[in-house]
């Protein structure tokens, strides 16, 4: 069901992310992220003269390497394009992610790494999302090459990670009931 029909209304900005991910040869996985902001209308800024309409005042992407335990074992960041020439300064402080963990507390280990002055807003927002795009990626690659601890073939008695995540996997509704019937609250729960 698409969204209602919107009031009259003017288009002023685009901001657009394009998410992949890989699997390399070494077993490792790749999440590549790009960042886009475009303005419908030309205008002028301090450090880069004439910003034409759809020319991005931000084109930003990140590569980030992890291993099956989702462990960031590399990270490129790059600022193809930003509005102030002092942006670009701020890629190289990703590689504070070098070690990082993907799960529980991500987002603090960012913030804590890359919050503020030590990073740039809109890698950091990418860099959060990625996290959904490593899951997609690896889950679903893991499950059909039968590797365990993916959601659907997790090891005997262990928890469901995915478990309370969302509305579909809370643990009192219809998927969780039929996926992990061990793990379901719901009324008619045995």
């Amino acid at each position: 069901m698409p969204l209602s029909p919107p009031a009259p209304r003017k288009h002023i900005h685009r901001r657009q992310y394009d998410m992949n991910g890989y699997v390399r040869e070494d077993g490792m996985w790749e999440i590549e992220g790009r960042i886009t902001d475009v303005k419908t209308y030309p205008f002028d800024n301090h450090d880069r003269g004439r910003i034409e309409a759809f020319e991005p005042i931000h084109d930003m992407s990140i590569r980030l390497t992890i291993d099956d335990a989702f462990e960031v074992k590399a990270i490129e960041a790059v600022t193809d394009g930003s509005p102030y020439t002092i942006c670009p300064g701020a890629a190289p402080n990703f590689q504070r992610m070098v070690g990082a963990k993907i799960g529980p507390g991500w987002r603090r280990t960012i913030r804590e790494r890359l919050g503020g002055v030590h990073g740039c807003t809109h890698l950091v927002e990418m860099l959060i999302s990625m996290a959904t795009v490593a899951y997609q990626t690896a889950y679903s690659s893991r499950a059909a090459t039968g590797k365990d601890d993916t959601p659907v073939s997790r090891k005997p008695g262990r928890r469901p990670p995915l478990l309370n995540s969302c509305h579909a996997f809370r643990e009192d509704g219809p998927i969780v009931k039929r996926q992990w019937p061990d793990f379901y609250t719901g009324d008619d729960a045995p």
